[in-house]
Formats: C-alpha cells, structure tokens, sequence
C-alpha cells in the first residue's frame, strides 16, 4: 500500500486530487496538508511514501521545503503539482531528486498515469536484490510503454483494438488467448498476435498456468 500526503493550499484542488487517487488501487491517502508547516508536521506524524508537493503555498515555497524533506525524511518520493512554469523551479526541484514534475491544470488520465508509474518503478525497486541493465533500463523508461506504443505498428495490429486487448488483460487481471477471442469477438490467430506484440513491447508479460488438471496455459499478465 502506497501512503501519500498532499500539500497543496486551495482545498478544492486538493479534493480533485484526492478523488484522482481512489482511482488507483493500492493507494491510501494519509493526510492532507494546506500549507507548509502542515506538511513537515503530517511527514512526522506519518509513514509517507509519497508526498505530492505544491510550490506556491501560503507560507514557504515548495522548493524551500525540498531540502528540508530531503534532510528530515529521505525517504519520502515527492512529486511536484504544481502551476509554476519558472524553469528555476523545475531545476531546483530536479536537483533534489523529485520523482516527477506535473503542471496544473492536470488531467485525470496523467494523474493516474503518472501514479501508477510510480507504482510500477517503486515495485520494480524493492522486487530486485541486485540490478541488471534490463531492469534499470525499464525503472527509466517512459510510463506505461508509451514511446512504443506510439511507433508505427507493425503489419496486423490496430492502434484501437491494441487498447480494445489491453484493456481485457487488465479488467481480467490476467487473459489466455481463447479468452482474449470470447471478449473481443475475433479469431485465437488475432487474440494471439496482439497478446504477443504487448510482450513483444514489455506492456505484458506471459506465464503458464497449470491449473488443476489439463494442460498448462498460455496467460497474458500487465507487467507491473
């Protein structure tokens, strides 16, 4: 479970992110903070993973606090959220090791995009006793495959029905071909090829599943 503060002084914007992230599973917010000695004071009180950090706050800048968090609780990942375009805050806040950087307005789609990405680098981390360069070249890469998935697709393979079978996978937690064929209505020969691209591109990963009697079968899993 993810444990997250935010900071961030008009309460409506912190209400709307507050909503953002029940849209992500395994994330539990811990606190709101309006200001920031609110913050210092919820980043002491409680075991906080993720602090989504504004800057213009009533009584100290968000990149005042930075060194501050980084000397008190090193531990803490901080995203900024924030509506400051100076390139001096986004160079101050990448000096002190910000996991991201999201300029307000924010849309659903990127808030969640950007969480669940720092869910997936935070669980590729603490998974890995020693590291390779696969894995760090996957913990760098961008969120959810994007920069692939955006090339050009190869002879086959719809952009539209490649979200149409990832989106399967993801509501099934899990997808064999013959499933993937009954969902989307379309032969095991097309349900194969698109299941095999997302491994192919490192979006999905595929494993056996034995089940209890029969066969083992071919499964299709996100890659977190």
């Amino acid at each position: 479970m993810i444990k997250v503060v935010i900071a961030e002084d008009d309460f409506r914007i912190a209400q709307v992110q507050e909503q953002f992230l029940q849209k992500v599973t395994d994330v539990k917010l811990v606190g709101k903070a309006l200001n920031a000695k609110e913050t210092l004071k919820l980043l002491s009180e409680h075991e906080v993973d993720l602090l989504l950090l504004d800057i213009y706050m009533p009584d100290e800048l968000g990149t005042e606090l930075l060194p501050k968090i980084r000397e008190n609780h090193p531990l803490v990942d901080i995203i900024m959220v924030t509506a400051a375009t100076e390139r001096t805050m986004l160079e101050k806040a990448v000096k002190y090791g910000v996991f991201n950087y999201l300029l307000k307005p924010v849309t659903m789609k990127k808030f969640v995009e950007t969480i669940e990405d720092y869910k997936r680098k935070k669980k590729l981390l603490s998974a890995a006793e020693e590291v390779d360069q696969t894995m760090i070249d996957r913990y760098f890469g961008s969120i959810n495959q994007s920069a692939a998935i955006q090339k050009d697709l190869p002879t086959g393979v719809d952009r539209h029905t490649l979200d149409k079978v990832k989106d399967v996978v993801e509501k099934l937690k899990g997808v064999s071909i013959d499933e993937m064929s009954e969902e989307l209505g379309v032969s095991r020969t097309t349900a194969r090829r698109y299941l095999e691209y997302l491994v192919l591109i490192d979006v999905c990963v595929a494993k056996h599943d034995y089940g209890i009697v029969g066969r083992p079968q071919r499964k299709y899993y996100l890659l977190e």
